[in-house]
């Protein structure tokens, strides 16, 4: 669906993204992660054809975004960070404008705008001023209106920034519902969501890809395992102990302070290699062993940090830094050296 190979970006001297290389199957949802500044929005542009790379290729459904933009603009939608809403339309009026600029048939327009109304739930304020909706429903408009023309692919960059708990449950529902039938892309600084929403996660440092993978391939690969914490009802330690101690992959597990007030409630806390929690569940479970909790208490934050922030993360993107600098210095030597006037000029 989506093929990137070799993409740079720059403003002016300042490299901005790349190299940057991916491949995205047709159907995924794939999280984009990194610090601020790291390149995330400006891959989001260039992929839903709001900037033109500087070099490489990107190619979406076979088309290049350079030699056939509207090609690609008619198969993406794209929410920004600001949704691009006319605060004095209605919300039909707006999501029907939006389906006419995106080459919906004119036919077709009503039962479209009806269509992404029910499917972002925005049936209670559809005759609404745009600009009196909360940020939420804005945010609901603003997806409403990137899906409208039925686009092969989604680009959502930061879609639940500034929503409420409840909010963000429903707008993850939202995200979620865009599997199969639109292969994704969202940007989010809320690292469980992405981890609630995607299939795969693709961590961007310093304009460049440094890792893709699930993230169950995350934990494997650093080492750094997992933490749980695992409420029962009823057992003494002596009996459930043992029978978490015997699963594949469980490291340590050792009684703490119970989550729950109650002579018979049992609190362990798990470390293991790997994501344990539906082992654990089948084997208590199967004990007979009533389970009233269990909590991931390390995730996905500290492996993220970890890749971007720890001291060898943080060398690598110091020596980068360098490099680049060191470059552009011997660039600027090169083009000062093209302008002195030759001997005997």
């Amino acid at each position: 669906m989506i093929e990137i190979q070799e993409l740079y970006k720059y403003y002016g001297d300042r490299r901005a993204i790349g190299p940057l290389s991916l491949e995205v199957a047709k159907g995924e949802i794939v999280g984009l992660l990194g610090l601020n500044g790291a390149g995330k929005t400006t891959t989001l542009r260039v992929l839903a054809c709001d900037l033109l790379p500087t070099s490489g290729t990107v190619k979406v459904g076979g088309f290049d975004v350079v030699a056939a933009p509207d090609e690609v603009r008619a198969r993406v939608g794209y929410l920004p960070d600001r949704p691009p809403l006319y605060e004095d339309m209605s919300v039909v009026e707006y999501l029907a404008f939006a389906a006419r600029l995106r080459r919906v048939a004119a036919p077709a327009v009503t039962k479209r705008v009806s269509e992404v109304v029910e499917m972002t739930e925005l049936g209670d304020v559809r005759g609404q001023m745009i600009g009196t909706l909360s940020h939420g429903y804005r945010q609901r408009v603003g997806i409403a209106q990137a899906i409208v023309h039925r686009p092969e692919f989604v680009v959502l960059d930061e879609p639940i920034s500034g929503l409420d708990p409840v909010q963000i449950v429903e707008m993850r529902e939202l995200v979620r519902s865009l599997r199969g039938d639109h292969t994704v892309i969202v940007s989010s600084h809320i690292l469980s969501e992405i981890s609630e929403t995607c299939d795969r996660l693709l961590v961007i440092e310093d304009g460049r890809i440094s890792w893709v993978g699930t993230e169950k391939q995350l934990f494997s690969e650093l080492g750094q395992g997992m933490q749980l914490a695992v409420t029962v009802r009823g057992p003494s330690a002596d009996r459930v102990l043992p029978l978490v101690r015997a699963l594949a992959g469980v490291q340590e597990v050792e009684v703490v302070a119970a989550s729950e007030p109650g002579d018979d409630v049992l609190t362990l806390q798990i470390s293991s290699k790997s994501d344990v929690r539906d082992q654990v569940c089948r084997a208590l479970v199967s004990a007979d062993v009533a389970v009233i909790e269990l909590v991931r208490r390390q995730g996905l934050e500290s492996m993220v940090l970890k890749l971007l922030g720890g001291d060898e993360a943080a060398g690598r993107r110091k020596s980068r830094k360098k490099r680049d600098a060191d470059q552009a210095m011997v660039d600027e030597a090169a083009q000062a050296s093209d302008k002195q006037p030759t001997e005997g000029a």
